[in-house]
Protein backbone atom coordinates (compact mmCIF):
# COMPACT_ATOMS: atom_id res chain seq x y z
CA UNK A 1 0.00 0.00 0.00
CA UNK A 2 2.77 2.45 1.11
CA UNK A 3 4.45 1.64 -1.98
CA UNK A 4 1.16 2.82 -4.42
CA UNK A 5 1.21 5.90 -2.31
CA UNK A 6 4.79 6.72 -3.32
CA UNK A 7 4.42 5.93 -7.03
CA UNK A 8 1.04 8.24 -7.11
CA UNK A 9 1.77 11.02 -5.20
CA UNK A 10 3.56 12.49 -8.04
CA UNK A 11 0.15 12.73 -9.90
CA UNK A 12 -1.30 14.85 -7.22
CA UNK A 13 -4.41 12.54 -6.89
CA UNK A 14 -6.49 14.40 -4.23
CA UNK A 15 -9.88 12.65 -3.37
CA UNK A 16 -13.27 13.82 -2.22
CA UNK A 17 -15.86 12.02 -1.07
CA UNK A 18 -19.67 12.66 -2.57
CA UNK A 19 -21.82 11.66 0.27
CA UNK A 20 -24.74 13.76 -0.38
CA UNK A 21 -24.95 12.92 -3.91
CA UNK A 22 -25.68 9.65 -3.07
CA UNK A 23 -28.10 10.63 -0.56
CA UNK A 24 -30.17 13.22 -3.28
CA UNK A 25 -30.13 10.11 -5.54
CA UNK A 26 -31.59 7.93 -3.48
CA UNK A 27 -34.36 10.39 -2.64
CA UNK A 28 -34.72 10.96 -5.88
CA UNK A 29 -35.71 7.71 -6.75
CA UNK A 30 -38.13 7.03 -4.65
CA UNK A 31 -39.90 10.28 -5.34
CA UNK A 32 -40.04 8.63 -8.21
CA UNK A 33 -41.02 5.64 -7.71
CA UNK A 34 -44.46 7.33 -5.47
CA UNK A 35 -45.45 9.65 -8.57
CA UNK A 36 -45.53 6.40 -10.48
CA UNK A 37 -49.30 5.88 -11.43
CA UNK A 38 -50.61 2.14 -10.77
CA UNK A 39 -52.99 0.44 -13.04
CA UNK A 40 -55.80 1.25 -11.33
CA UNK A 41 -55.33 5.04 -11.07
CA UNK A 42 -58.44 6.94 -11.57
CA UNK A 43 -58.54 10.51 -12.11
CA UNK A 44 -61.95 12.56 -11.66
CA UNK A 45 -62.19 16.03 -13.13
CA UNK A 46 -65.72 18.11 -11.96
CA UNK A 47 -66.64 21.73 -12.94
CA UNK A 48 -69.80 23.37 -11.50
CA UNK A 49 -71.15 26.61 -12.87
CA UNK A 50 -74.58 28.64 -11.61
CA UNK A 51 -76.09 31.64 -13.74
CA UNK A 52 -79.29 32.98 -14.27
CA UNK A 53 -79.76 30.91 -17.40
CA UNK A 54 -79.42 27.65 -15.18
CA UNK A 55 -77.44 24.99 -12.83
CA UNK A 56 -75.25 22.62 -15.27
CA UNK A 57 -72.00 20.46 -13.90
CA UNK A 58 -69.36 18.68 -16.21
CA UNK A 59 -67.66 15.11 -14.65
CA UNK A 60 -64.96 13.51 -16.77
CA UNK A 61 -63.33 9.81 -15.08
CA UNK A 62 -60.23 8.91 -16.53
CA UNK A 63 -59.21 5.41 -15.82
CA UNK A 64 -56.19 2.57 -16.88
CA UNK A 65 -56.23 1.52 -20.61
CA UNK A 66 -57.33 4.60 -22.29
CA UNK A 67 -60.61 4.25 -20.32
CA UNK A 68 -62.63 7.74 -20.33
CA UNK A 69 -66.16 8.72 -19.10
CA UNK A 70 -67.90 11.69 -19.60
CA UNK A 71 -71.14 13.09 -17.84
CA UNK A 72 -72.72 16.53 -18.64
CA UNK A 73 -75.94 17.33 -15.95
CA UNK A 74 -78.00 20.15 -16.20
CA UNK A 75 -80.18 21.04 -12.37
CA UNK A 76 -83.77 21.41 -12.08
CA UNK A 77 -82.90 23.20 -8.65
CA UNK A 78 -81.22 26.87 -8.16
CA UNK A 79 -77.96 26.58 -6.33
CA UNK A 80 -75.14 28.93 -6.11
CA UNK A 81 -71.50 28.52 -8.26
CA UNK A 82 -69.63 26.58 -4.99
CA UNK A 83 -73.24 24.13 -4.52
CA UNK A 84 -72.88 23.35 -8.02
CA UNK A 85 -68.79 22.38 -7.64
CA UNK A 86 -70.05 19.95 -4.75
CA UNK A 87 -72.96 18.60 -5.86
CA UNK A 88 -70.34 17.81 -9.09
CA UNK A 89 -68.43 16.04 -6.60
CA UNK A 90 -71.05 13.99 -5.52
CA UNK A 91 -71.83 12.92 -8.63
CA UNK A 92 -68.61 12.18 -9.64
CA UNK A 93 -68.31 10.55 -6.55
CA UNK A 94 -70.80 8.41 -7.07
CA UNK A 95 -69.88 7.46 -10.74
CA UNK A 96 -66.76 6.19 -9.17
CA UNK A 97 -68.57 4.18 -6.70
CA UNK A 98 -70.62 2.60 -9.57
CA UNK A 99 -67.50 1.41 -12.04
CA UNK A 100 -65.92 0.28 -8.69
CA UNK A 101 -63.08 2.76 -8.65
CA UNK A 102 -60.17 2.00 -5.65
CA UNK A 103 -57.99 4.44 -6.36
CA UNK A 104 -58.90 8.34 -7.11
CA UNK A 105 -57.52 11.44 -8.08
CA UNK A 106 -59.80 14.09 -7.68
CA UNK A 107 -59.34 17.62 -8.95
CA UNK A 108 -61.80 20.52 -9.40
CA UNK A 109 -61.36 24.81 -9.80
CA UNK A 110 -62.71 25.03 -6.43
CA UNK A 111 -60.88 25.79 -3.36
CA UNK A 112 -64.10 26.33 -1.15
CA UNK A 113 -65.35 23.14 -1.80
CA UNK A 114 -62.14 21.35 -1.41
CA UNK A 115 -61.24 22.94 1.79
CA UNK A 116 -65.14 22.14 3.12
CA UNK A 117 -64.48 18.35 1.90
CA UNK A 118 -61.33 18.04 3.71
CA UNK A 119 -62.03 19.67 6.84
CA UNK A 120 -60.24 22.70 6.60
CA UNK A 121 -62.76 25.23 5.98
CA UNK A 122 -66.29 25.51 7.37
CA UNK A 123 -69.37 26.75 5.73
CA UNK A 124 -72.27 28.51 6.94
CA UNK A 125 -75.58 26.63 5.60
CA UNK A 126 -74.00 22.92 5.01
CA UNK A 127 -76.11 20.67 2.73
CA UNK A 128 -78.02 18.53 4.41
CA UNK A 129 -77.14 15.00 2.87
CA UNK A 130 -74.30 13.20 3.07
CA UNK A 131 -72.69 10.97 0.63
CA UNK A 132 -71.33 7.25 1.71
CA UNK A 133 -68.34 5.56 -0.36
Amino acid sequence: MSSWAVESSKFNICYEPHGPIKAQCLLDFINDLQQTPTEDQWTLYVDGSSNPKGESVGIVLEGPNDVLIEKSLHFAFKTSNNQAEYEAILVGLSLTHEVGVKLLTCKTDSKLTIGYLNDEFQIKDPPSYNITI
